[in-house]
């Protein structure tokens, strides 16, 4: 519902920078005042659209699960919230006295609803079918690799849409191997080598070993469930979660905070705002690298994710457009400690790249990647695929979070090549995170930018 409101803000606020430069060559059809110097009219006829297209949508169920896998079942609803919605904005105007011309504004801004709306809905759907959801699967250790745990494990890996993959057994009393990928004491290691969300308990029901479980899952910050023995017997009246037939009960969950949702608005909103305002420089951008050097426009390169999940990073090129293969011939000369790469005066790049990079224009692109949901505004910078292959265990708590296009470190300590340094201000970052600190990191971002400190 928040994507969908935002969207349809994001269209409107598109449609009034448009209206501007139609007032000045068309100055006698009246639409309304927003180009006389009320923007706020416009801002409160976005609200309101926006409004009645997803509380329409919501009471038809248009974000049900079960609707929310059938694309043709969204866009019959879509259809009839945008066009209920446009046909009650143009009755009130209507009767209000506003002219002709605005009921045509609002018609024409409903087909831009439409379209952008389904638009969005079609391209995460065509993810879905690809990945099935690979990004939101979360994973399950299972403690107990006995009859009751490969029950588990068959449930989870023949229904993939309950949105679990298994990554092995933990158990005390058998080998290694054949799915046992260590001891109860291992736990800590192996949840965050496998970036864990979940342990389901399917070991005999012992004190010490529930307890110590339920422990460490605490102090993970892990889902915990715990299959109860019943001693043969079938359970009675309603269970609260099953898997497959076996009952299981929450002993802890964790709760993800409220402001991630917001967090996630902010994104998208302003991704999307930017790149509708920076669109003619996107373009000059663009237009000025082909002129500058042979190759692609854009470079795009896999990164380390959410969860250590691979993702296509899109960036302006900066480079010779045979940089990567040049990269191990320059690895002597690395300044940065740890696995991270990065040397002054880095003869890979162009001439327009070291000014792109000194007001760090060539990050624009990745408001893109913001908008897909592979990155955030703010969060640790991804890192390329062999960088994270080097990461110690105790680095894998910075995939904990969306990476972001900004984050503490790059206003804080850019310039400094500790790769230690920049760790401990990402882990800091994750554990005091904010709204009040992203913002805080944006505004200082933007003066970091004015003043052309990119390297």
């Amino acid at each position: 519902m928040a994507d969908d409101f935002a969207l349809v803000v994001l269209n409107w606020l598109s449609i009034g920078a448009i209206l501007v430069p139609l007032r000045v060559l068309f100055p006698h059809v009246r639409m309304f005042e927003y180009a006389a110097g009320a923007p706020g009219l416009l801002l409160g006829v976005a609200l309101l659209h926006a409004a009645l297209i997803t509380l329409m949508g919501y009471t038809q169920g248009l974000h049900a699960d079960a609707v929310g896998r059938d694309l043709w079942g969204q866009t019959r609803i879509l259809k009839e919230s945008v066009l209920c919605a446009t046909t009650l904005m143009c009755c009130v105007y209507g009767l209000q006295g506003a002219p002709w011309a605005t009921c045509v504004l609002f018609c024409g801004a409903g087909l831009l609803h439409f379209g952008a709306l389904w638009a969005w809905r079609w391209q995460r759907a065509r993810q879905s079918h690809c990945a099935q959801q690979v990004a939101d699967v979360r994973n399950v250790l299972i403690v107990g690799s006995g009859g009751v745990g490969r029950r588990v494990a068959a449930y989870v890996k023949g229904h993939p849409e309950s949105g679990r993959t298994v990554c092995g057994f933990l158990d005390n009393e058998r080998p290694l191997g054949n799915g046992v990928i260590g001891r109860v004491s291992d736990l800590a290691r192996l949840a965050r080598k496998g970036f864990v969300d979940e342990v389901i308990l399917a070991a005999p029901q012992e004190r010490g070993l529930t307890m110590s479980v339920l422990r460490e899952a605490r102090r993970l910050r892990l889902d915990l469930e715990i299959v109860p023995d019943l001693f043969g017997c079938e359970a009675a009246g309603t269970q609260d979660a099953r898997v497959g037939d076996l009952p299981v009960i929450c002993l802890h969950a964790e709760r993800l905070p409220a402001g991630l949702i917001l967090k996630r608005v902010v994104d998208v909103a302003g991704a999307g705002l930017a790149l509708t305002v920076l669109s003619p420089l996107l373009a000059a951008i663009a237009g000025l690298i082909g002129l500058d050097s042979r190759g692609s426009v854009f470079y795009s390169a896999p990164r380390a994710g959410r969860k250590g999940r691979p993702f296509r990073c899109y960036k302006f090129r900066t480079m010779v457009s045979d940089a990567d293969a040049l990269k191990d011939n320059l690895r002597r000369n690395n300044q940065r400690s740890g696995p991270c790469f990065k040397i002054a005066d880095d003869p890979r790049i162009t001439r327009l790249g070291r000014f792109l990079r000194r007001y760090s224009l060539d990050e624009l692109p990745q408001l893109w990647n913001v908008v897909k949901g592979d990155m955030s505004l703010v969060g640790p910078r991804p890192h390329p695929q062999d960088e994270f292959a080097a990461y110690e265990i105790e680095h894998l708590s910075r995939l904990d979070v969306t990476p972001g296009i900004t984050g503490l470190w790059q206003v804080s300590a850019r310039r400094d090549p500790s790769f230690e340094r920049a760790m401990q201000l990402d882990r800091e970052y994750i554990r005091t995170w904010s709204l009040g600190s992203d913002l805080r990191i944006l505004l200082r971002t933007v003066l970091a930018v004015a003043r052309g400190s990119g390297q």
